[in-house]
């Protein structure tokens, strides 16, 4: 029984430690698939609790960071589905009237939410592949960490960055 224990601790300090480095993956992942503060803590709560179940089962046939991914984007496509199905409420921020100081130039800023806005009209597949694919990752990586082809992965992109280009400027 306590050699179980001190496999279990040695596991659990090697997923923390593994986790506190590649985070930003998550936080990304979340940004991608949430529109407000909260909903982001959860999703990031969420995909924490799932990469942890999964921990045990990683067995380094491909990179951490690509396993992270497949777990945090499998996990908020499956809970983006589910929210699909319930009742549809105006966020907080998004009825919350701001200030804008006069001498702060926000314009990368509302480009990047415009940008989001249109992210956020994709399918979740869509959405996993811009994210990576603004993530800087190689085509390979890609069709890995969502398990379709390559040569898939390089034309749902190019028709990706068409719709885009029709969303941003109609």
């Amino acid at each position: 029984m306590k050699l179980n224990l001190t496999v279990n601790k040695e596991l659990e300090h090697k997923f923390i430690s593994e986790f506190q480095k590649n985070q930003n993956i998550i936080h990304k992942v979340c940004r991608i698939y949430t529109t407000n503060q909260d909903a982001h803590n959860d999703l990031f709560q969420e995909i924490t609790i799932q990469l942890w179940k999964a921990y045990p089962k990683f067995r380094g046939d491909s990179k951490l960071s690509t396993w992270m991914y497949r777990i945090g984007l499998n996990t908020a496509i499956t809970l983006y589905r589910k929210s699909k199905r319930t009742v549809k409420t105006q966020d907080f921020d998004t009825v919350l009237h701001k200030i804008e100081a006069t001498d702060y130039d926000d314009t990368e800023e509302q480009q990047l939410k415009v940008m989001y806005k249109a992210i956020h009209q994709l399918s979740d597949i869509d959405k996993a592949l811009v994210f990576l694919y603004l993530e800087d990752k190689n085509y390979k990586e890609i069709s890995e960490t969502i398990g379709i082809s390559e040569v898939n992965a390089r034309v749902k992109m190019n028709r990706i960055k068409t719709r885009l280009k029709k969303i941003l400027n109609p």
